[in-house]
């Protein structure tokens, strides 16, 4: 029985289209529908830019408090993309429990969050957006359907390969 699931985004091209495959899904087993987007940790040249510009305590401070403000404000946005996106349908955005954007690296905070909320069933695009779609699986996608607990539906990003790729 699917009483819960979660849907992992990208927020790239390719988003509205497994969100989609995530909504109906939601409807079809009146399940719980948790979004989760993982934003890749800063890298050591934006580190090390912040530590020449601010002084430690401001840096102290910024981690602290910013990077909350930086993702609470990223959950919103998505919100709202989601709203814009749904237009007239504004009562499958009701399905949606919660939006979490958290820092990580996307397969082990989607994995992590999946645990945590105890989903019976994960949503995730074969790719993510710019990606070779020559390439069979995405990279996260992949670390998914290899690590995952709970069953993944994968919705394919083939709309762009020619029927002769098969």
């Amino acid at each position: 029985m699917i009483r819960s699931i979660l849907y992992a985004t990208d927020l790239g091209l390719y988003a509205s289209y497994v969100l989609q495959h995530a909504l109906a899904l939601s409807r079809s087993f009146n399940a719980d529908l948790y979004v989760v987007h993982a934003v890749e940790p800063m890298g050591l040249f934006a580190e090390s830019v912040l530590q020449t510009y601010l002084d430690e305590e401001t840096l102290g401070e910024l981690r602290r408090n910013g990077l909350g403000t930086v993702m609470a404000s990223i959950e919103q946005r998505v919100l709202e993309g989601f709203r814009d996106e749904l237009g007239d349908g504004q009562q499958d955005l009701e399905l949606i429990c919660a939006v979490r954007v958290l820092q990580g690296d996307p397969p082990a905070v989607i994995l992590e969050e999946a645990q945590k909320l105890g989903v019976d069933l994960l949503v995730v695009g074969s790719h993510s957006h710019g990606a070779d779609l020559a390439v069979p699986l995405g990279r996260t996608a992949a670390r998914i359907v290899q690590l995952s607990e709970a069953p993944v539906y994968l919705v394919p990003m083939l709309q762009h390969r020619g029927h002769g790729d098969l």
